[in-house]
């Protein structure tokens, strides 16, 4: 496993996207596969930067590991407990003006990724997601 701590601000989505695809380049991670887990990294990034610390001071760690193909990316944050996971799927049957704004994102990450799953443990967010990288033989 390997992991980044940075502060919880939205300037530096870049160093966790590089820290994102230097990992998954050293797997030969398909480029589809590889540009889908970039755009959950982004999401769940940016909500937490926005979102997780009201005063704008707080700091996300971002673990990324991989076993038989599978990469698993976890991100922690001890800012105000949410499960983004609770709120209800956007519906995208409407068209985009009729939609309720937000919501999008999280949904997006829910449909790309293979499971996504949140919980709230020592005085931590913890948001889990799974994709599969290489083909099962």
């Amino acid at each position: 496993m390997q992991n980044l701590i940075v502060p919880a601000k939205n300037d530096k989505l870049e160093d966790v996207i590089a820290f994102i695809d230097a990992f998954l380049s050293e797997r030969d991670c398909p480029l589809r596969i590889q540009m889908a887990i970039e755009l959950s990294v982004e999401e769940i990034f940016v909500n937490i930067a926005n979102y997780a610390y009201p005063d704008g001071n707080g700091e996300a760690e971002i673990r990324i590991s991989e076993t038989d193909g599978v990469v698993q990316i976890v991100f922690l944050d001890s800012g105000v407990p949410y499960d983004p996971l609770k709120k209800p799927d956007p519906d995208v049957t409407l068209s985009a003006e009729e939609r309720k704004i937000g919501g999008l994102g999280v949904y997006l990450v829910k449909k790309s990724m293979d499971s996504v799953s949140y919980l709230y443990q020592n005085n931590k967010n913890v948001l889990t997601f799974t994709k599969r990288i290489s083909p099962v033989f």
